[in-house]
């Protein structure tokens, strides 16, 4: 399904250019979903469901821009405004991508703070801390591409193609592998196994606990630990989706460039697919987002006043 430019030979242009369109339109629908529901239920008006929204957000954009410029790139990959739409989509790619993992950077920290620190947990992060979390996630993938446009470290192209980051300068991949995604990737993979750690603690305290009343502490500790391994998932989705194409780069760098175009541009079409998996990773695992997905998409909310309406 995901194999793209490099099937053009095989597969019709408008083929998939059509599964492309299909791609975005579930992209847009599934984040635009947990967007509604985010922003009108005021039961997931917290910090976690802020940082959620806001990858939501980052998820769509990438359905809205950079899928439906790749579709244009796929049918009419010679026309005269190819070198514009090619800059676009790939300015696009590497600010939303960036702004992606950068909320889920954040969203470990918000995880680490509700396990390991639950009575410091609303002093720490509170919204003003949300909100700060959110503005350098899109803040800083702005300034690291107007650095890079500056340095004038653009993607090279080919005079058929829009390529995808082919044959990037050492410069360029130092910036696009570690700063973009192994160093955040350390600190979440970090983050989560102190998490882990933590966890399995508590859960033995508990499981060994002589009294078998359920104290709101002790509830509050079970929600917490369920909304960390479904979060876990969701960031295990993502690192699955876009290892393949970090380590292509890195190892097609250092390795003369051996891996064709098509194998790099698969693996990133399959970092692409990642938003639109992470509405379904809500909507299957999230009891909560399941009643408000229902609800939106049976338009039970403009049938009344259900802002209040009670989802776990």
């Amino acid at each position: 399904m995901f194999l793209l430019f490099g099937l053009t030979n095989v597969v019709s242009p408008y083929l998939l250019c059509a599964i492309f369109g299909l791609l975005s339109v579930i992209t847009v629908c599934g984040n635009l979903l947990v967007i509604t529901a985010i922003l009108y239920f005021r039961q997931l008006h917290s910090p976690t469901h802020y940082l959620i929204l806001s990858l939501a957000v980052a998820d769509l954009l990438v359905g809205v821009l950079v899928l439906p410029f790749s579709a244009v790139l796929i049918v009419e990959p010679c026309f005269y405004l190819q070198t514009f739409i090619c800059r676009v989509r790939n300015s696009c790619d590497m600010f939303l991508s960036t702004t992606s993992i950068l909320n889920l950077c954040f969203i470990s920290v918000d995880r680490y703070h509700a396990v390991c620190q639950p009575l410091k947990y609303r002093m720490i992060i509170n919204v003003r801390a949300t909100v700060g979390m959110i503005a350098v996630s899109w803040t800083l993938p702005v300034l690291i591409g107007i650095g890079i446009t500056m340095n004038d470290l653009n993607p090279k192209q080919s005079k058929t193609r829009c390529l995808l980051f082919q044959n990037p300068s050492l410069i360029l991949l130092i910036i696009g592998t570690v700063v973009f995604f192994y160093l955040p990737a350390v600190i979440i993979l970090t983050t989560y196994l102190k998490i882990l750690i933590v966890a399995q603690r508590q859960a033995r305290a508990i499981k060994n606990a002589a009294s078998l009343s359920r104290a709101p502490g002790e509830m509050l500790n079970k929600t917490q630990r369920k909304a960390t391994r479904i979060l876990a998932i969701v960031m295990g989705i993502f690192f699955l989706c876009l290892t393949p194409f970090f380590l292509c780069l890195t190892f097609n760098h250092f390795n003369y460039n051996t891996l064709t175009v098509s194998v790099i541009e698969f693996f990133k079409c399959l970092g692409w697919s990642n938003s639109m998996l992470n509405p379904f990773v809500y909507a299957f695992f999230y009891s909560w987002f399941r009643s408000a997905f229902k609800m939106i998409i049976s338009g039970q909310i403009f049938q009344g006043d259900f802002m209040n309406s009670k989802l776990f």
